[in-house]
């Protein structure tokens, strides 16, 4: 049987020309909603410019006999990723956390289309490498960080991925109330929400909490283990914090929900997407058997 030719999957979100674009129909309608506000479409127009420049020239270096297709953030929870595929993310690092969770196994390239402008710490590479790195990808001769990532089951199946981190709490960021198990240790609590985060995410909005409280939890990008951490627990009469802050490896978080309504679990800060976590609902977290295949060069 003849091998299947490899397919490059390029991943793009809207740039903000288009964003403006579809809001308001026209350009110039556009136009002059920025400049009743003192600002300029052009840049705009010009950052819209180089990032379609730069994936021009990424596409352009797809090997001749590739084949090759186009998927927006917007539509990759219904498009079919295959095997063979490499997967090219052209934008900024929330790029490639995105399309983590629609993978099993197949190698990420993140492009960074404006090194200026963005950190680039998971779309790392230069446009003008991307001809080299794919055929690389496909022979096993690139080299790759194995990113874990954080999953979140809960009792009725539903299931969630995460590159970065896992959210459960209060959808108004009012006071969440749950029982929080970990090994032999349990206790009830409130607190304005707990944080699971991979290696990748203690990077974001865990290291905010965990500078802000002082608890550390050490935890390199490729090591098997995710962290957790109590946002703001509040010790009563009926709740305790004692369960701040710690690493998860073999063992997982299991949180019961005690909010009547208003309970939600939802991954990578995308907020809308989330499962119900009403009264009574269980949610097991932890490292997910699923990684992300980061190729770094």
């Amino acid at each position: 049987m003849a091998a299947i030719t490899p397919r490059a999957v390029f991943v793009t979100r809207d740039t903000d020309y288009e964003l403006l674009l579809a809001r308001h129909a026209t350009r110039g309608q556009a136009k002059f909603f920025l400049e009743s506000r003192g600002q300029s479409l052009g840049e705009v127009e010009a950052r819209h410019a180089r990032f379609q420049a730069v994936l021009a020239e990424a596409r352009a270096a797809v090997p001749a006999g590739w084949r090759q297709t186009l998927a927006r953030r917007a539509d990759l929870d219904r498009f079919l990723f295959a095997p063979e595929d490499v997967v090219v993310a052209v934008g900024q690092d929330g790029l490639v956390a995105n399309v983590a969770k629609y993978l099993d196994g197949q190698p990420v390239i993140g492009v960074n289309p404006a090194p200026d402008l963005y950190d680039g710490v998971l779309a790392r590479i230069a446009v003008a490498r991307l001809g080299a790195l794919l055929p690389a990808s496909v022979a096993g001769a690139a080299r790759i960080e194995r990113r874990t990532m954080v999953q979140a089951v809960l009792d009725g199946g539903e299931r969630l991925l995460a590159l970065n981190e896992i959210f459960v709490g209060h959808r108004g960021h009012q006071s969440a109330r749950y029982r929080i198990e970990t090994g032999e240790a349990a206790e009830d609590q409130a607190s304005s929400g707990v944080i699971v985060a991979s290696g990748t995410g203690a990077t974001g909005w865990a290291r905010s909490i965990s500078e802000a409280t002082g608890l550390g939890v050490p935890l390199g990008a490729e090591e098997a283990a995710v962290g957790y951490w109590v946002r703001e627990p509040f010790a009563s009469v009926a709740t305790a914090a004692r369960l701040r802050a710690g690493k998860l490896a073999a063992a997982t978080l299991s949180l019961v929900s005690r909010m009547n309504e208003g309970g939600v679990v939802f991954a990578d800060g995308i907020e809308q997407d989330f499962i119900a976590f009403d009264w009574g609902r269980r949610v097991e977290l932890g490292p997910a058997a699923r990684g992300l295949n980061l190729v770094v060069q």
